[in-house]
């Protein structure tokens, strides 16, 4: 099997030169899902004491109804450092499971951080550097954030300071090297740095830390930095905005591929590389009237949208970001110390939680041990070792694939591989000698977070 009919490939030339912004396509309102807006930098509002700026370039791109937001000119240059990023046809895994359906994987994996995240931290690196921030803060998952930012921060001279989710610190450290390879600072999440990780640890010293945790505390070391600001890689509007670039290339390589997918998957950690792959397929589902199934899969050690609520909460521990409406658990809910670091986030993107709330998207939650059994086939078949994040998708697109297989229909299935697992061989170690464990969450748990969801919503909002 010759590799060119795997693989649909684009050239430099075809990089996106826009960014889709759904906001033109769903009729939704700022206030429906932000109780307090980010304010650019010619304006300043203060919640408990946090500066929420964003400079206003990048935070009116993402809060308007163009449909088509245009990319920087430096940014797209440095996208086509290693954009566009393959399409693949998975034969094997096909031929594997012995099924009628067609698999299609775009991979954004190659890239030097190794993941999707690169996507948006260089286009915020730009518009932050432009509007004379000259440090960033912020908090990490799993560490691909952290690592695409940290990169982003040094081609644009901006210093970084990261606060990793300590099981993932631990779990990852060759994370933290490349963190502090390309200059950033990495501190363990909770840490004694700041208050907000000092009272924490009172109370639980052996804490693995969240996501919302490490938020909290990056959210407090930028007001100490007087020309600093704090970052996010996930969730918020213009996050979601940039990693359209992914879909927008996959639209153009599945029709070159004489295709369209039936269904499309992405992982669910915040909602960055599912929506980067999902909105652009959305939107054309809306012109062409077409019947495509989205579809978002979480871990069952962190179902915000399976099993969460869909209710204001803040995105941090500490209560300082805005309130947004999203599918939650509750932000003070401590995933278990699964090996899928990038989705043990307490809360689900205001854009996608609407769009699920309004039935136009779908959500599917797995066990780590099915997931890990998923990314092992796909390493053996494709030859290309997903990220636990990313064996998510793949599952998913395996059961769907067997159940074409067991209706015997056809199916066109796309999914998102949007990260390698090569710094995650320790897990996938564990798996091998069998030592790999679930850790469902009971719904007491669930209950016991959800029970500290802020008492009011604002004012107006249902």
């Amino acid at each position: 099997m010759k590799a060119q009919r795997n693989r649909f490939l684009l050239d430099e030339s075809d990089t996106p030169t826009h960014w889709y912004n759904i906001l033109a396509d769903v009729d939704v309102q700022e206030s429906d899902v932000r109780r307090l807006r980010p304010l650019g930098e010619s304006e300043e509002h203060r919640s408990n004491g946090v500066a929420l700026n964003l400079p206003l370039s990048m935070y009116r791109g993402s809060v308007g109804r163009e449909r088509f937001v245009e990319i920087p000119d430096e940014v797209r240059e440095q996208y086509q450092r290693w954009r566009p990023t393959p399409l693949v046809r998975a034969h094997r895994l096909e031929q594997a499971l012995d099924t009628p359906a067609h698999i299609y994987y775009k991979y954004e994996g190659a890239n030097a951080s190794g993941s999707h995240k690169l996507n948006t931290a260089v286009a915020q690196a730009y518009f932050y550097r432009k509007a004379g921030v000259q440090e960033l803060s912020t908090g990490s998952g799993a560490g691909q954030w952290g690592t695409a930012l940290s990169m982003a921060c040094q081609m644009y001279g901006l210093g970084l300071t990261v606060f990793m989710v300590r099981v993932s610190h631990d779990q990852k450290p060759y994370r933290r090297v490349l963190m502090e390879l390309h200059g950033a600072r990495v501190l363990a999440s909770p840490s004694a740095t700041t208050e907000a990780g000092k009272e924490l640890l009172a109370k639980q010293p052996d804490s693995h830390g969240s996501l919302a945790i490490a938020n909290a505390e990056a959210l407090e070391y930028a007001r100490t930095v007087p020309s600093g600001r704090f970052a996010v890689g996930s969730g918020e509007n213009h996050v979601l905005l940039h990693q359209t670039v992914i879909g927008e290339e996959a639209l153009l390589q599945m029709e070159r591929a004489g295709e369209f997918p039936d269904v499309v998957i992405g992982a669910m950690g915040a909602g960055s590389n599912f929506a980067g792959l999902a909105f652009p397929f959305h939107r054309e589902r809306l012109r062409e009237g077409v019947h495509t199934r989205l579809v978002a899969v979480e871990p069952e050690a962190c179902p915000k949208m399976t099993r969460g609520r869909y209710a204001w909460d803040y995105n941090d521990l500490s209560g300082s970001t805005p309130m947004t409406k999203m599918y939650t658990l509750g932000h003070t809910f401590a995933a278990p110390g699964v090996h899928a670091g990038g989705l043990r986030y307490h809360g689900a993107a205001p854009l996608v939680s609407a769009l699920y709330d309004r039935g136009l998207l779908e959500a599917v939650s797995y066990g780590q041990k099915a997931v890990f059994e998923a990314g092992a086939l796909f390493a053996r078949t494709e030859h290309v070792i997903p990220a636990p994040e990313s064996a998510h998708a793949i599952r998913c697109a395996i059961d769907e694939a067997v159940k074409a297989r067991a209706e015997r229909r056809p199916a066109v299935i796309l999914l998102n591989v949007s990260g390698h697992g090569l710094l995650d061989l320790s897990a996938y170690q564990q798996f091998l000698a069998g030592d790999l464990e679930d850790h469902p969450v009971s719904d007491e748990q669930i209950a016991a977070s959800l029970a500290a969801l802020p008492d009011q919503a604002p004012l107006g909002a249902s």
